[in-house]
C-alpha cells in the first residue's frame, strides 16, 4: 500500500527529535526553566543584525517581483557570484557562478549529493560519531553507509581502518568538521594524509572517490583551531554548506553545494546535481533569502557565545568525573557515559530533566551528545544535577 521504509522514517522520530518533543511536554508540567535540554543544536545566537537590516533593505529598493518570484534552478546567477567571490577571497579559490548551486539548506544539498552521485551497487564512507540523517539520506539513494569506527581518544580518522573500510564500490566519503556530535575539527595532517589515501584508492580502483564536506559548522571554530578547506588539498571534493548556524537561520532553509571545476568529470557531475534536485523537488532555494545572503556575504559570525557556553559546560562535567574532549568547534560536547549502556544513562539523566541524547544514534555506544547552544545560566543550573548523576554512579569530582 506504501513505501515501508518511508512508513518506517515517518513513523518513528528520531531520537533527538522524542528527546526534544519529551522536554517540551515535560516544561509543561515543571516549567520551563525546570528542563535542562540539551538533545537539540538550534542555535540561540539571534540572527546578527546586519540579517534584519538586509530584509528591511531588500524589501525597501528591491522590486517585489524580483524578491517572490523563481529563480533559474541553481540559483540568482548575480547571487552565486556574488558567494563565488567570497570564497575566493577567503580561501585562494578561483570559482565562478557556474561552481555554485543554491540549496534549501544543508539537509538538501548532502540528499542533492548524494542522489546526483549514487549508482547501483555504491557505498559512501563516514567516519563515527557522524550525524544521524546521513544514514537515511544515503540509503534514500539505493546506496550504503559504510561506518568507520570512532577513534575516541581525539575524534580524528583512524586511517587503517578508514583503509579497511574502503572498496571498489566506494563512491564517496563524507567529511563533517568541525564535527556534529563531537566538537572535534580534522587537523591539517588529517586532511593531507586523508588525500593522499584517497587518491591513491582512486588509482588503484580507476574511478574517483568524491568527498562530500558537509560545513554547516564551519564558522564556529574556537581560537587556535582552523578548519581546512579541503578543495584545496583534493581535487574530488563537493562542498555542502548551510546558513543556519553561521547566521543562525536554521529556519530559513538557505545553503549551497560548491563544484569546483577541477572534480573529475565536472559537467557530468554539475548535470547530475541540477538533475538530482529537480526529482527531490526543490525547484530552487528561497529567492528572498538568496539575496539576503548575497547582501550579507564575507560578515563576521560571533562564535564567542558559543565558546563561552562550550568551555562552561566542559569544565563542570569534567569537575565532577566526566571524560571529554575540550569543544573545538561546533556546539557540541561528546563525553563518556558513566555506564556501558548509553540510552539507559540517558534515561536516568532524565530524573534530573536532563536531556541528553544518546551516542549509540551517531554510532559510538557508550557516549552521549550534549549540545550547548542553549541559555548560559541554564547550563550553569544544571552542572549541580551532573553532579549528582555522577554521585549515583559512585564518581567523584576529579574522577572516580
Amino acid at each position: 500500500m506504501v513505501n515501508e521504509k518511508m512508513y518506517e522514517l515517518g513513523s518513528k522520530k528520531s531520537t533527538i527529535r522524542e528527546i526534544f518533543e519529551y522536554g517540551r511536554k515535560r516544561a509543561q508540567e515543571v516549567g520551563e526553566e525546570n528542563i535542562y535540554d540539551f538533545s537539540l543544536g538550534n542555535p540561540n545566537v539571534p540572527a546578527p543584525s546586519y540579517i534584519k537590516e538586509a530584509v528591511l533593505d531588500i524589501f525597501d529598493t528591491v522590486p517585489t517581483q524580483k524578491i517572490h518570484s523563481y529563480t533559474v534552478a541553481p540559483g540568482n546567477p548575480e547571487v552565486r557570484e556574488i558567494l563565488a567571490k567570497d570564497i575566493n577571497r577567503r580561501f585562494g579559490t578561483h570559482f565562478t557562478k557556474d561552481n555554485l548551486f543554491m540549496t534549501a539548506g544543508a539537509a538538501a544539498s548532502i540528499s542533492i549529493t548524494f542522489k546526483a552521485l549514487a549508482e547501483p551497487g555504491d557505498e559512501f564512507v563516514i567516519v563515527a560519531p557522524f550525524f544521524p540523517e546521513y544514514r537515511p539520506f544515503v540509503e534514500a539513494t539505493g546506496a550504503r553507509l559504510v561506518v568507520v569506527p570512532a577513534q575516541v581518544e581525539d575524534f580524528q580518522i583512524n586511517m587503517d581502518l578508514f583503509e579497511r573500510a574502503l572498496t571498489r564500490h566506494t563512491k564517496g566519503v563524507i567529511v563533517n568538521s568541525p564535527n556534529n556530535p563531537s566538537g572535534a575539527i580534522y587537523s591539517e595532517e588529517t586532511i593531507r594524509a586523508l588525500s593522499a589515501l584517497l587518491l591513491r584508492k582512486e588509482k588503484e580502483y580507476g574511478h574517483p572517490i568524491y568527498i562530500i564536506s558537509d560545513e554547516p559548522y564551519r564558522e564556529i571554530a574556537y581560537h587556535g583551531y582552523e578548519v581546512p578547506y579541503i578543495p584545496l588539498y583534493y581535487k574530488d571534493t563537493i562542498v555542502c554548506y548551510s546558513y543556519s548556524k553561521s547566521f543562525s537561520l536554521p529556519g530559513e532553509r538557505i545553503g549551497y553545494i560548491v563544484i569546483p571545476s577541477e572534480v573529475t568529470g565536472f559537467e557530468k557531475v554539475y548535470s547530475a546535481i541540477c538533475g538530482a534536485a529537480r526529482v527531490l523537488t526543490h525547484v530552487n532555494a528561497p529567492s528572498l533569502w538568496q539575496l539576503v545572503v548575497a547582501r550579507c556575504a564575507g560578515k563576521p559570525t560571533d562564535a564567542e557565545p558559543y565558546r563561552i557556553n562550550g568551555e562552561l559546560l566542559y569544565q563542570g562535567l569534567i569537575g565532577v568525573g566526566f571524560t571529554c574532549l575540550r569543544p573545538q568547534g561546533a556546539f557540541y560536547l561528546f563525553p563518556k557515559c558513566l555506564e556501558e549502556d548509553d540510552h539507559a544513562f540517558c534515561k536516568r539523566a532524565m530524573k534530573y530533566d536532563l536531556l541528553l541524547v544518546p551516542g549509540t544514534d551517531f554510532g559510538v555506544p557508550g557516549y552521549f551528545r550534549a549540545s550547548y547552544c542553549i541559555n548560559r545560566d541554564t547550563i550553569k543550573r544544571s552542572l549541580p544535577l551532573f553532579r549528582k548523576l555522577a554521585e549515583e554512579y559512585g564518581v567523584k569530582p576529579g574522577g572516580v
